[in-house]
């Protein structure tokens, strides 16, 4: 019994990015087992660590354009990072990434924000992407990758707008304090 991505898709509840995930990671990976294959399941439930899954290197899927553009982003901001620092970037850029000239404008605009600003603005174009690699996909296994990553990106801000702020504040400050 695998392969009812169909089912899966239609029955769960529709993402929209700035609002509160409407089911949390675990209850969306229940819902799948049973649905899909194990191999695609096994994929899943490694999205939390992207980094660390060998099978988004598979060729030509969503999860291995989803890698490379993720990767592109970070090296983006890398060698932003780096020339603010005036330090050399690359022991910290990744080979595999691509040249993109949005993907360049929106780290350099991000790069500019306060740290809160730039990791919606970089959000945003991550899900903007993930809207684009769904495009002639319908009811398969990309279009669930991406609801996943969607669902995960919606949690990233749930945590984060569920922050105990002062807490975080008072440890920051308590570092500096200690650290000088």
């Amino acid at each position: 019994m695998a392969g009812y991505h169909v089912y899966i898709l239609s029955s769960l509840p529709l993402l929209d990015f700035g609002r509160k995930a409407p089911l949390r990671y675990e209850g969306f990976l229940s819902a799948c087992r049973g649905l899909v294959d194990e191999k695609e399941l096994l994929v899943l439930e490694g999205l939390p660590a992207w980094d660390r899954v060998s099978s988004l290197d598979a060729e030509g899927n969503l999860l291995s354009s989803w890698r490379l553009f993720e990767i592109s982003l970070r090296n983006e901001l890398v060698k932003l990072r780096a020339a603010r620092l005036q330090k050399d970037p690359a022991a910290y850029v990744r080979p595999e990434g691509f040249w993109d000239s949005g993907i360049i404008h929106t780290a350099s605009n991000a790069i500019r924000q306060p740290i809160l600003d730039a990791e919606k603005m970089m959000d945003e174009e991550r899900w903007r992407r993930l809207d684009e690699l769904c495009l002639g996909h319908y009811f398969d296994f990309d279009v669930l990758a991406a609801y996943a990553l969607k669902l995960l990106i919606l949690e990233r801000w749930d945590r984060i707008a569920s922050a105990d702020k002062e807490r975080i504040l008072e440890e920051a400050l308590a570092g500096t304090k200690s650290g000088s």
